[in-house]
């Protein structure tokens, strides 16, 4: 059986049989740097500042060692791969780069920034999210076939694709990595995006692992379960229901507090606020802020 191409080849396998079109006898020509036109379909949208310093260094005392590869546009150069080096060089003061051409249209461009950023995993899940669904998008394939180019397996599309369906707060936690990949398809599995964005706030403040951040999800359904009990049992006048007055009121308590907040209103005037810690420490934590 063959073995299923691995995804340090991808790239090797976008490039191989591409028609070179520079002129030295190593593969190799130099062009200004100018003429460059960075790659529209760059799917990495974030480039660290300091490592960016140091690759602009580094060029500045042994020079561009690794080529770029670039596309011919009319009388330009479109950046296929090497971005990072290309930033860097201009950064470094270079007026002219060394570059490989290849004759590649856009879906083989899409695919050469897919694969180069994945491979050396510079893209945050996000932004490998976006860069996936542009190009499924794009060329209507399927993602079996994103797959079988990239040499991933095609769940992980599907996983990662489907974080796009989260919140824009709790994107935006998970691109600047305040929380984790796996908090990420926890928090996907609510639908009310509102909750998801109070979750999400709450593992950021509290640093909650995954697992809980599972059970504290968990909690207010059996909490409800076990309340419902003696309610059934009783002839308590039913509880007052919430204005959206109140429940903003939560919404703020529980972002200021770092817990979960309930107020439960009896009558109209009457009622309870609830507040839950699950240690010694919360629990001296909350006393800390009230006695403020």
């Amino acid at each position: 059986m063959k073995d299923k191409p691995r995804l340090g080849r991808g790239i090797e396998a976008l490039f191989q049989g591409a028609a070179v079109e520079a002129e030295a006898a190593n593969g190799q020509t130099v062009v200004a740097i100018d003429r460059i036109q960075q790659n529209p379909f760059q799917p990495r949208k974030a480039f660290d500042t300091e490592e960016l310093d140091g690759l602009c260094e580094s060029i500045k005392t042994h020079g561009l060692l690794q080529p770029l590869v670039v596309r011919q546009v009319g009388e330009t150069f479109q950046l296929v791969a090497g971005e990072r080096r290309w930033r860097a060089a201009r950064t470094a003061g270079k007026t002219e780069v060394p570059v490989v051409v290849v004759d590649f249209n856009d879906r083989q461009t899409l695919e050469a920034a897919l694969a180069e950023n994945i491979q050396r995993a510079d893209l945050n899940p996000i932004e490998k999210a976006q860069g996936f669904k542009e190009y499924l998008d794009r060329f209507n394939v399927t993602q079996e076939d994103l797959a079988g180019k990239l040499g991933v397996d095609r769940t992980t599309i599907s996983n990662l694709i489907g974080l796009l369906d989260l919140a824009p707060e709790v994107q935006d936690a998970v691109r600047v990595k305040q929380i984790s990949l796996g908090h990420a398809k926890v928090l996907k599995g609510i639908k009310d995006g509102a909750r998801q964005v109070t979750l999400c706030k709450e593992v950021i403040a509290r640093g909650h692992s995954v697992h809980a951040l599972e059970t504290l999800i968990k909690q207010p359904k059996a909490e409800a379960d076990t309340e419902s009990k003696p309610a059934a049992s009783t002839t308590a006048k039913p509880a007052v229901e919430k204005t959206s007055h109140v429940q903003g009121i939560e919404d703020d308590l529980r972002k200021s507090l770092a817990a979960r907040v309930e107020i439960r209103l009896r009558e109209k005037d009457k009622g309870q606020i609830i507040l839950s810690f699950e240690s010694d420490d919360d629990f001296q934590r909350l006393l800390d802020v009230l006695r403020k």
